[in-house]
């Protein structure tokens, strides 16, 4: 976290500023810089992640999404979780900051890592699908619980060159949201209760993180 807490991006191109830094510095070392990207359920992180790739040099980044590491429904449902999905818990953590790990030091023992990634259309998790060379120098990683500082996400901001928390007024964040739900098939009734319900219990654990960030990306 910088000094006297965070930094302040406004809007999406300072973040590319910044991310543009980051890759100097890994093309510079020889090595390879991670960037994470937090922030609360619907609040743009997938969306400003994508938006950054875009802008980058071809080649030089690649993503690997925190949700790649949801557990799937037969084993939330096995553990009584299936109505809490996106909690802290219902994500192998340990499996997300080992990967993490990996990817800081894949480029002088690995040439290719393989990571998860969340299908959307399915809701569940695909192994292997996520493809990330060892010359890329730069890697993005974003989702909910990057900046949490307790079990084993309580890792993750050690294995992060930069951390950025992503926030939105809440109710541009909460129509985003129900959005995205009813747009992977939830009807409109359905999106709404899960957007207003479980997502914002996981949005009011999220929230206490920002003060953990490098800098606050707003989005509206």
């Amino acid at each position: 976290m910088a000094e006297g807490g965070p930094g302040r991006f406004d809007g999406p191109q300072q973040a590319l500023d910044a991310a543009l830094v980051l890759l100097d510095q890994a093309r510079r070392s020889g090595g390879r810089r991670l960037l994470g990207i937090a922030g609360a359920p619907g609040a743009g992180k997938s969306s400003l992640t994508a938006w950054l790739v875009e802008r980058l040099p071809p080649g030089s980044c690649a993503v690997v999404p925190m949700d790649g590491f949801h557990l799937a429904d037969v084993a939330l449902e096995r553990l009584g979780r299936l109505d809490r999905k996106g909690a802290p818990d219902t994500f192998d953590a340990a499996g997300y900051v080992a990967l993490l790990q990996r990817l800081r030091t894949a480029r002088s023992t690995d040439p290719l890592v393989w990571a998860p990634m969340f299908e959307r259309d399915l809701e569940q998790p695909l192994a292997g699908a996520i493809e990330v060379p060892g010359d890329v120098p730069l890697v993005l990683t974003e989702g909910n619980y990057l900046l949490l500082d307790e079990g084993p996400f309580a890792h993750v901001r050690a294995m992060l060159d930069a951390c950025w928390f992503v926030e939105a007024p809440e109710e541009l964040r909460h129509r985003w949201l129900i959005a995205r739900h009813e747009r992977f098939g939830k009807d409109p009734e359905a999106a709404r209760a899960w957007a207003l319900g479980p997502d914002e219990t996981n949005a009011r654990l999220v929230a206490p993180t920002r003060g953990r960030a490098d800098a606050v990306v707003r989005l509206d």
